[in-house]
């Protein structure tokens, strides 16, 4: 079966990166079956393969070069002072390379027991002598077959000088050698001449597989690559692949929104790739009724799925290689990934439109054309995968670049308290016996501090000069000024992080201060007798480093601000806005300025610039609940989260009379609603950390980091044990996949940005509290994703393991 790997446009379009494709473990022969100097020997015993860009257009070579076990290096570095590291010809002893000529007739072959072989002829030798790349275990046989394919199309270029997008597969059928030979063992177990044969060394430790791969080449080959793997007389090894799960029963449908044909792909666990399972299947988003909507995909032999149209199917198109990708989840909660590769634009937006119409009514049981046009395609452009030109990636590629120098300048040292050293791991005390876990962090601004609620305590923790975290002290007991214990569902640091300002959960009219100097909780405030508090929020972003009394306060209809130093009920009269709309307000945060950005249930959006008014801007609604919002300390940037993914708004104008203005100033003209960019996993990452996790995602609230003297650089979320962190670099420039992931052994419960920095993170897990350095979270793959020692073999693993080592725990039972 063919298989995309990494979608890419620069396979062979212009761009920086010299490698086209790798496959970076094997082991290089050269066999010569009829020659007396012995059948097989081994040239490099640990290596990689790659197809590589030459200096001239339409020219591309075949590079094997030498990889190294540990220390192997160095001792053979002491061995080239003596012989020179370059041959007589000044080429590299450790680096062959071959131009990719039809003369080289390079071919695959998979053989019994999964073994597969890359092989050319020796030009240079004798005839029948070939050079062999055996690949390591590791290697998926579908990779080979993409290698050869992408071989393939190189000889076409040189051979014609033009591009392969032009070529017919006729055209590339002169390049399947299929006519040779079949391809000799390397380290046969009898050598056919008298000399012993030399023997394969023990296979080397796997490494990562790199390959870029275009789809719209990927699709018009598919069958080339299908044929070529039957031909080589092992195939894919059917239990080891990810199989399609029975399709549901498709219910009535009323009205029929989008019908399109398009070609099918389903994403591979096991070798983290997509597998093309139907040329040709007919796409169905159809009016079930009740406001729910049915997605169907039907193949000439077999119904192959059928889902409802919900959030959680989280969908992206990419219009640049014609795509659209979503989840599939079925009954037992199993989680998918899926591929649908249309034949032109125009089919594309004609699905999508009845998909985010299915979406978009389901989410607010309100008819898509009721809508304004200018929220219709706010809508469309929030689940478009954003791209960019040739040059944003390239000054993009420079900033990683940067980044990861700047990273490496950053100290290794980032634990958190170290206990006695006689003390045992199998020691280390991490849960109390009230079965309480943590729930809450609250990060100081004013002083290097974290507190974090258990139960009815809070542990405080001090940040250290070389940042780590340390246990200070612990308030024992959270109690009412009458001395009733309680578990806080809601912290806000106050005053100068010297006050703490809590809720107790079932009395929603009342806040609670206390006084973290002391440790006691000191006062009672009642709200309103009337009006709850749902939210609250600080009178602006950095009001806990000043003395600022009031703060704001939210209930699901109202926005007031609450003043503790009022006789009576705290709430301000004059500075209460009640709403006859039921807008269910669910999350609100302030700028440096005190701008107010308030979010709901419904999904939108509002901005205010004062209390008391209406909102300057409102944002529509995808739909899904707003669970958290943040804002940049200028204003400039919303950060609104969902279950599922977080939306990152421009607030800035750009033309117009109020150009240069914020959203929060002056609204946006009717048919000028800010561009969102949505920033979610990708569903074939969605896909994975549920196939791990068995868990949905579901995002806790997202935060930038901040600072006084700092700006928004970074984006920090996690859902389930994992840790997610976005570059607003990268998000900003389009990047794909701009986010890495951290995964512990247990869910995390909070997490947030150390104050005034984005290189610490400080993590909350159930029975345990640490700072981590930001750049222990890596790019999301396969091994990532399902914590080291899963997939990584040791000599990979740089980790510290999926739960935190006994230096890295705080006494976080307190």
């Amino acid at each position: 079966m063919f298989m995309l790997r990494n979608v890419s446009k620069y396979l062979f379009g212009k761009g920086s990166k010299e490698t086209i494709l790798e496959i970076n473990e094997g082991q290089l022969y050269i066999v010569r079956p009829r020659s007396p100097k012995g059948y097989s020997e081994l040239i490099f015993k640990d290596a990689a393969a790659s197809i590589r860009r030459t200096g001239q257009e339409f020219q591309y070579q075949l590079v094997i070069q030498r990889a190294y076990e540990e220390g192997e290096e160095e001792l053979a570095a002491e061995e080239d002072e003596e012989d020179g590291a370059v041959d007589d010809l000044g080429r590299d002893k450790d680096e062959k390379t071959f131009l990719l000529d039809e003369a080289l007739r390079f071919r695959t072959e998979i053989r019994e027991g999964g073994e597969t072989v890359l092989a050319w002829r020796d030009l240079s030798g004798d005839s029948g002598d070939l050079y062999e790349f055996v690949c390591g275990p590791s290697i998926q046989p579908e990779t080979a077959s993409s290698f050869q394919l992408v071989a393939v199309e190189c000889q076409y270029e040189r051979k014609y000088r033009k591009s392969h997008e032009f070529a017919t597969e006729q055209d590339l059928q002169q390049f399947w050698f299929e006519d040779e030979e079949p391809i000799p063992p390397a380290s046969p177990i009898a050598s056919p001449v008298s000399r012993s044969p030399t023997l394969s060394p023990a296979p080397p430790q796997s490494r990562a597989i790199t390959s870029l791969y275009n789809p719209n080449t990927a699709a018009k080959r598919a069958d080339m690559a299908r044929d070529s793997a039957k031909k080589a007389k092992a195939p894919v090894r059917e239990q080891e692949l990810t199989v399609a799960p029975p399709s549901a029963v498709h219910p009535e449908s009323r009205e029929v929104l989008a019908e399109e044909t398009a070609e099918l792909h389903m994403f591979d666990f096991p070798s983290g790739t997509f597998i093309i399972q139907d040329r040709a299947v007919r796409v169905t988003v159809s009016e079930i009724g009740n406001w729910n909507y049915w997605l169907q995909i039907s193949g000439k032999k077999r119904e192959w799925l059928g889902q409802p149209v919900v959030s959680d199917i989280n969908p992206v198109f990419n219009f640049e290689f014609l795509s659209f990708i979503f989840n599939h989840y079925t009954a037992d909660g199993s989680a998918y990934s899926w591929l649908l590769r249309f034949k032109d634009q125009e089919t594309e937006e004609r699905f999508q439109a009845g998909l985010m119409q299915a979406l978009w009514e389901h989410l607010n049981e309100t008819k898509w054309q009721k809508t304004k046009e200018a929220d219709r395609d706010y809508v469309f452009e929030a689940f478009n995968d954003l791209t960019m030109d040739d040059e944003r990636e390239a000054e993009a590629a420079a900033e990683d670049e940067e980044d990861e120098e700047a990273d490496e300048e950053e100290s290794d040292d980032q634990k958190s308290e170290h206990y006695d050293s006689d003390e045992s791991e199998d020691d280390v005390e991490t849960r109390d016996g009230d079965g309480n876990v943590n729930s809450q962090l609250a990060v100081g601004y004013k002083h290097d501090r974290s507190f974090v609620v258990r139960g009815s305590k809070i542990g405080v923790f001090k940040h250290t000069d070389n940042n780590k975290l340390e246990f200070s002290t612990n308030i024992s007991k959270v109690a009412t000024p009458k001395g009733k214990l309680f578990s806080p569902t809601k912290v806000m640091l106050h005053a100068e992080d010297r006050n703490m300002i809590l809720q107790k959960g079932d009395d929603p009219n009342s806040l609670y201060r206390m006084d973290l100097e002391v440790g006691k909780v000191v006062d009672e405030w009642k709200v309103h007798d009337d009006i709850p508090v749902n939210i609250i929020a600080p009178e602006t972003k950095f009001s806990q480093m000043t003395g600022e009394q009031t703060f704001l306060g939210l209930s699901r209809n109202a926005l007031y601000r609450v003043d503790p130093r009022l006789a009576g009920s705290k709430l301000v009269d004059s500075e209460l806005k009640q709403y006859v709309s039921k807008n269910d307000f669910s999350a609100a945060a302030t700028t440096e300025k005190g701008y107010i950005a308030v979010g709901s249930t419904k999904g939108d959006v509002r901005l205010f610039d004062r209390l008391g008014i209406n909102a300057k801007t409102h944002i529509p609604a995808l739909g899904d609940p707003i669970v958290g919002l943040d804002v940049s300390a200028d204003g400039r940037w919303v950060l609104a989260t969902t279950k599922t993914f977080i939306l990152l708004i421009d607030t800035l104008q750009k033309g117009g009379k109020n150009d240069g203005k914020l959203g929060f100033q002056k609204a946006f003209a009717k048919d000028d609603k800010p561009q969102p960019r949505r920033l979610a996993l990708t569903p074939t990452h969605v896909a994975q950390f549920q196939h791990e996790t068995r868990a949905p995602i579901a995002f806790m609230p997202a935060r930038f980091n901040t600072g006084l003297d700092s700006s928004e650089t970074s984006i920090i979320t996690a859902t389930g044990p994992f840790i997610v962190t976005w570059n607003m670099k990268k998000v900003l420039a389009g990047r794909k996949e701009p986010y890495a992931i951290k995964r512990y052994g247990e869910d995390v419960k909070a997490d947030n940005f150390k104050f005034g920095s984005d290189k610490n993170v400080i993590v909350a897990l159930p029975n345990e509290v640490n700072m981590v350095a930001k750049k222990a979270l890596l790019k999301p793959t396969r091994e990532s994703i399902a914590g080291p020692g899963v997939y990584e073999t040791p000599r990979r693993s740089k980790g510290r393991g999926s739960h935190l080592g006994r230096n890295e725990i705080v006494n976080s039972p307190y």
